[in-house]
Order: C-alpha cells, then structure tokens, then sequence
C-alpha cells in the first residue's frame, strides 16, 4: 500500500469546507427544530366536533374483529375531550364502540355516530343493524348518522348500493336524527346522485392528500375554495365538513410539509375561517392513531390534536414549539464527536492537530444526522422487525463513518494510502440506495426518505473519493458501476414525481449524486488510462 504526500491546500479548504459545513447544518437543524415559531391564535380552544377512535394502545386495530375497547376506557376519554369539544364523530358500530352515545350524552356531547360500510354483505348488514339500534335508543344525542365513509374512495360499493344502505337506515332511525354519507369531496361531484339518498352532505377536504398537495400556507383557501365549489353544485342542500386536518409528521408531499407547526398554523386557520362562515365542522382526530401506519406510513398515524398518550401536541394560542428536545441533538453530536475521537486514536499513524480536528467534526455531524434518523425512527418504526432493521442501519452507517472518519484524519496527515478502505461498503450502500430508490419510485406514496442515515455514506464517499483523485476505483466491478447509474436516476425520478417542488426530493438527489459521482468518475479515468499508448 503507497502513501502519498499530504493534500493540496485547495484540497485541504474542501475537507475542512465540507466538513465544516456537515457539523454547523447538524447544529443549526436541530437549533431551528427548538425555535418557538409565532403563528396566528385561534378563535378559541374549544373545537365543534372531532374524530374518535380509541384505539390507540400498541397493537389495537379496529380491523381486529375481536378487539374490544372497554366502557370505562371510553369514559376516560370522552370526560378529557368534552373539556374542549362539543361533539364526536366515530366510524364504526361494535368493538365497545356502542357505547359512545350514551357515555357522551354524560358528558353534554353530542355524537355524529358512524356504520361502516365494506365488502362484505354480512358485516354490513351487521354495522346497519347495530347502527339502528343505537340511533333509536339515542336519538337525542345523536347529530346524525353517516352511512358509510370514503367507500367511494376504496372501491368497495356501487353508487346505488350505498343509496339503498342510506335509505334502509333512514326509514328506520327516527325523523329527528339526519343520515348522511362521507367522502373525499371529488367523489360528490362524480356521484352527484348520492346527494337524493341523505339528508345532508358530508365532504372530506385534506389539503395534504390531495392529488396536487397544498403548501399549508394556501390550505385554508383551498378548503374555501372546495366549499364553496360544492356547495355550488348541490344548491339548497347542506354540506358539511366530516374530516379536515394536518399531519404532525411523515413524507413531505411537494410542498406539502408534515410536522406539528404546520398542523397547529392550519387547524388555527381552518377554525377563524370556519367561524367567520358558520360552517359545520369535524377535524380529524382526537388521538394520533398508530394502527393507521400499516396502511398510510408514518403520515397516517400523526393526525390527532392529542398524541397516544393523550397529551396535548400544541396549544391553539401563543407561539409553538416543534421539538421541545432540541438539545439532544447537540448532545448526540458531542457524543460523536467523542466517539470518533477515540476511534481515531486506536492504531494511529498519523500525527498532527488536524486528524484530531477532522474527527471531531466528522463525529459531531455523524452524531446529529443519526439523532435525525433516530427521531423519525420514533415516529415510523411499528414493531421490533423494523426497529432491528433500522438499528441495523444505524449500525453499519456509524461504522462507516468512522471507517471514512479515520482514513481522511490520515489522508489530511499525507500518511493514508489513496485507496479508500471498506470497498464492499460502498457496494452495499450503492445497493440499498437502489433499492430504496426503486421503492420510492414505484411505491412511494407512504414511504419516508431516510435522509439522516444515507447522509453519513453518501457525504462520506462522495468527500472521499475527491480527495482521493478518484484512483480508488480501479477496481470497480461492473455492478457497482451500473448502482452508480441506476442510482441518481431513480432519485432524479422521486424529484420530477413531485415536480421539483419537494426540497427533501432535491437533497435526496444530491446525497446519491454524491456517492454515484466519484464511482462514474473513476470509471471514466480508468477507461481513459487504458486507450492510452
């Protein structure tokens, strides 16, 4: 193995530059995150109606036809919500669900009960039932009676036998409790029809999952703008909002941002709007739902107003805080620092001040990025496969690292051969890379970018092979050369799907970019060398 005498001073400005740059982003990243952001209050705490689900304890589901929320569970809760709600909505009939009416009728709450409505003949026939039951032995509690949610939406019915389902429902409640149906607001105005079978009409408007998503900073608007369309094309007939709401986190979608500021700035909005034009209302939801990750990613379980455990996320006046824990970024930082640092000075050959310095900022960068990717594991990992595959990750991008950490401390010294160590490392990270691109492409709807664990071997290779003058690849096999191409070529696909709009699809670019870069380089170099006479 050669050595090569110590780099360039332009050379030497780029490691420092970059690394610089990696550690000051870490910190300012997770400063920003403790930042109050001022946001315009709300009208008032007190919200007209919400969505219920009480099935937010690890491993509920409503889709387990055994599960079984208890009275007293539901009691617990509907005590906490009628402090800030007037009413609930709740979607399904069974599980203990039937006791929603009367425990909230306790309470001064009123109930916008809900019968679900799927394939299956039997199990509608089942919820109708139930359904009926609960309207006529509550019917004083009850604001009405949605017959069937979003089954439009999913497929699971036809126009005509939804219409049935309603007017069956509707000549057995009685007169004084209204029956309508839900859906995203699209599939009223395709299925106009449906308006001649309820009482009243009941649309979905989700700015965030829109076809074209809307930036929070224009959701409210287009919740006025979809109102008011609606309500234009039904003359006459009451609409009401049944589901209206933000994330607190998951996939940006464009400019579509999930985090806790942007629920709290668009709930804010939505209510002086909605109290402005004395609009029926009903947010979703209550409690964050953790089951709803299974089938929408992290996104589908960061809905409610209050978290699991029923803490509220925000208040509704007054400046909000998206990570209180902010420090423990900087903490994690330091503590890689000193990591790196004692990695370094295990079989050093090096000597010098700056191997020191290039570890420390090397650490303290890898330290933050991983707290990153730790914080949206917290969020996104449903059971102790993903949390093993996920610390797996972790694992190998810290070893990494440090593997990238010790050989540019050396380089910096002019003591490091210019062949970088961990080949096969760099073939297994160009391979996940792939692999994670082909699902982001083809499958990306739900899906977060990993952006704080490729971070540390996209910057990592991508500083090194520059410094390397790209003579490490001459032993590229020709798999690691088609990753190098495939790789930057999905990304570059997950930013055209969001149309440029999306600033974390540009960073996920630019990190496979990174890495690709200086394995296509190569390649081209040692083709050049080997036309040479």
């Amino acid at each position: 193995m050669s050595s090569t005498p110590s780099l360039s001073p332009r050379a030497r400005l780029l490691l420092w530059l970059v690394l610089a740059f990696c550690a000051f982003a870490g910190a300012l990243w997770w400063w920003l995150l403790g930042r109050p952001v001022a946001l315009p209050d709300a009208p008032s705490a007190r919200i007209a109606c919400v969505s219920y689900a009480p099935f937010r304890e690890p491993g509920e589901t409503p889709y387990d036809l055994k599960a079984f929320i208890s009275p007293e569970r539901i009691d617990a809760d509907l005590r906490a919500l009628s402090q800030r709600f007037d009413c609930v909505r709740t979607y399904s009939q069974g599980q203990g669900l039937s006791a929603v009416p009367e425990i909230a009728g306790r309470y001064g709450m009123k109930v916008i009960m809900g019968i679900w409505l799927g394939r299956d003949p039997v199990a509608n026939a089942r919820q109708v039932e139930l359904g009926i039951a609960e309207a006529k032995a509550h019917p004083d509690v009850l604001r009405g009676v949605v017959v069937g949610n979003e089954v439009l939406l999913r497929g699971e019915q036809s126009p005509q036998a939804l219409a049935e389902y309603a007017r069956q429902v509707r000549a057995a409640i009685p007169k004084s409790v209204p029956v309508t149906y839900a859906d995203v607001w699209e599939f009223w105005l395709r299925y106009p029809q449906m308006a001649k079978s309820v009482d009243y009409l009941t649309i979905h408007i989700l700015p965030y999952w829109e076809d074209e998503p809307v930036p929070p900073e224009h959701a409210v608007r287009h919740v006025a703008e979809v109102y008011q369309q609606v309500k234009s094309a039904f003359p006459g007939r009451e609409v009401m909002i049944g589901e209206t709401g933000w994330p607190s986190a998951g996939k940006p979608r464009r400019a579509a941002r999930a985090s806790v500021v942007n629920e709290a700035r668009y709930l804010r909005e939505f209510l002086d709007y909605a109290g402005s034009v004395a609009m029926p209302y009903n947010v979703i939801e209550a409690f964050d739902q953790p089951w709803k990750r299974a089938q929408e990613g992290t996104t589908g379980g960061f809905w409610g107003i209050y978290d699991v455990h029923a803490r509220p996320k925000f208040a509704m006046q007054g400046p909000v805080v998206e990570e209180p824990r902010w420090w423990l970024g900087w903490l994690a930082g330091g503590a890689g620092a000193l990591l790196f640092v004692l990695a370094g000075a295990l079989r050093r050959e090096w000597r010098g001040t700056a191997g020191w310095g290039v570890l420390l900022l090397a650490g303290f960068a890898t330290g933050t990025a991983l707290a990153w990717q730790y914080r949206q594991m917290l969020y996104a990992c449903r059971d102790l496969l993903e949390w093993a595959l996920s610390w797996a990750g972790c694992a190998g991008g810290l070893v990494t690292a440090i593997v990238l950490a010790r050989w540019l401390a050396a380089r910096i010294g002019g003591v490091a051969s210019t062949v970088l160590p961990g080949g096969w490392l760099r073939f297994a990270w160009l391979f996940l890379l792939a692999l994670e691109g082909l699902l982001l492409v083809f499958d990306g709807r739900y899906r977060d970018f990993p952006l704080g664990l490729a971070l540390l071997p996209c910057v990592g290779y991508g500083l090194a092979g520059w410094l390397s003058g790209w003579t490490q690849t001459a032993g590229l096999r020709v798999e690691e050369r088609c990753l190098a191409i495939l790789v930057p070529l999905l990304a570059a696909a997950v930013v055209a799907q969001d149309i440029g709009l999306n600033p974390v699809t540009w960073l996920w670019l630019g990190l496979n970019l990174a890495i690709a870069v200086p394995v296509l380089i190569g390649w081209r170099r040692i083709g050049l060398q080997a036309n040479q006479p």
